[in-house]
């Protein structure tokens, strides 16, 4: 297949109301959970993404019968805790480190064999940090060298609940861990060093588990249930992030952003935009399945670069793609720090980002765990993506504020979180153009 190019450059000012589509995270949580559960379940809003239509797609194999009466909807009748099949192959996991990473803890208690493979960039990304506190509770996988997928997980071990400290805050981590802890003998608590979403807590709660959970820590019962739930999928806050940034550096802009989800562990960047003097306002705040939503209206505003709070780090570790832009764009230098995961992303995304902006005239100091942005003029030029959603979107910001045509490489596996997102973007004022 032929690579996929973008070319981005100045635009018109971003104006109307956006309907951004469903959150990635809530959205492969809610099948998996719906699977898992007794009865039948309804999801609204789900993404129609690559990522989530493979994880929709393992529970199929494994003999769960998945209805799709319209795009974005999914009626998942639930087997049970107790009622997934032995698939007759592997489980591909395409580009999904959130779906490789929770299935590990799943499938870790089946009776049966399994093996979850991904495409080429998820392969790529360690696996060690989930498989070691699951094989602490008995369970039995093995890696690649440098625990890399694929992951091929015993089928028949007996769990046993832990007490797990995570060494680095990860959603993911905490999330495998608690979905074996359904599976295991005695309590399963899981700690955090940070505070990281708590999709995975909120969720089993609405599906009827006794679960107890504050900031930074959760404690879940084995043996339990799950009975069935309808859930309204709120749009997903990192693709609102691209659309946030772009409205606030693209003069005379004014976007509305509807029902995003506003989860408090996800949306560190609405904190550090705002302490750049971003203007963003939430109006209609509602609560949708235990999670907030609000629309978000977004104007353009002059920004200055900040010293990234650490400890908003971890709540937005999706976005900072997105911040680089902003930081591009403001007056003075931001710094970052403590966002050493961005090196174990779908890319590189530190050094992906750095070197971008460099190529667009920028100066940016890296370090190990972090960057300094010097803004400046962008001027046009070529950008790779690496293959990484995030960054090609980025790009496709900065090319709105820059002096040339900005040419950005590899953009297929944008599909894989924000289809649509270029259709989106240029029906707002974007100037974007398949190359």
């Amino acid at each position: 297949m032929s690579q996929q190019d973008w070319i981005a450059s100045t635009g018109q000012p971003l104006r109307g109301s956006l309907t951004i589509p469903g959150d990635k995270s809530v959205s492969h949580r809610a099948i998996m959970l719906a699977a898992l559960a007794d009865g039948v379940s309804r999801i609204d809003g789900f993404l129609e993404g690559e990522d989530t239509r493979a994880t929709a797609a393992i529970f199929a194999r494994m003999g769960v019968r998945i209805d799709t009466p319209s795009a974005s909807q999914r009626i998942v009748h639930g087997v049970g805790v107790d009622g997934l099949r032995a698939p007759d192959g592997v489980l591909d996991c395409g580009n999904a480190g959130t779906g490789m990473r929770l299935l590990s803890g799943l499938m870790a208690a089946q009776a049966f064999d399994s093996t979850l493979v991904g495409d080429e960039s998820l392969s790529k990304r360690p696996m060690r940090r989930v498989t070691a506190p699951l094989q602490q509770m008995g369970a039995r996988i093995d890696t690649r060298e440098g625990g890399l997928p694929p992951l091929r997980v015993h089928g028949g071990q007996s769990l046993h609940g832990i007490d797990y400290t995570l060494e680095v805050a990860s959603a993911q981590v905490k999330s495998a861990v608690l979905l074996a802890g359904l599976y295991a003998q005695g309590e399963t608590t899981v700690r955090e060093p940070h505070p990281t979403r708590d999709y995975t807590e909120r969720m089993l709660a609405a599906f009827g588990a006794d679960i107890e959970f504050s900031p930074g820590h959760a404690c879940l019962r084995g043996g339990q249930r799950l009975r069935a739930t309808d859930i309204a999928v709120p749009a997903d806050f990192s693709s609102a992030a691209f659309f946030l940034v772009a409205a606030s550096i693209v003069p005379g802009s004014e976007l509305r952003l509807q029902a995003v989800g506003l989860n408090p562990r996800r949306t560190g960047l609405l904190q550090a935009l705002r302490l750049m003097g971003a203007d963003i306002r939430e109006e209609n705040r509602a609560e949708h399945g235990g999670e907030t939503v609000a629309d978000l209206l977004v104007r353009h505003a002059p920004l200055h670069g900040i010293e990234v709070p650490v400890e908003l780090v971890p709540d937005m570790i999706d976005e900072f793609p997105a911040l680089f832009v902003a930081a591009a764009c403001a007056l003075g230098p931001t710094r970052v720090s403590g966002a050493a995961e961005l090196r174990v992303k779908e890319s590189d995304r530190l050094a992906s980002m750095a070197t971008g902006l460099r190529a667009l005239g920028l100066q940016i100091d890296e370090t190990p765990d972090g960057a300094t942005i010097h803004p400046g003029p962008l001027r046009g030029g070529s950008v790779q993506s690496h293959g990484d959603h995030r960054i090609a979107m980025a790009f496709a910001i900065a090319g709105q504020c820059s002096q040339g045509e900005v040419r950005i490489a590899d953009i297929a596996n944008v599909a894989t979180s924000f289809p649509g997102f270029d259709d989106l973007a240029r029906a707002s004022g974007f100037a974007l153009r398949d190359a």
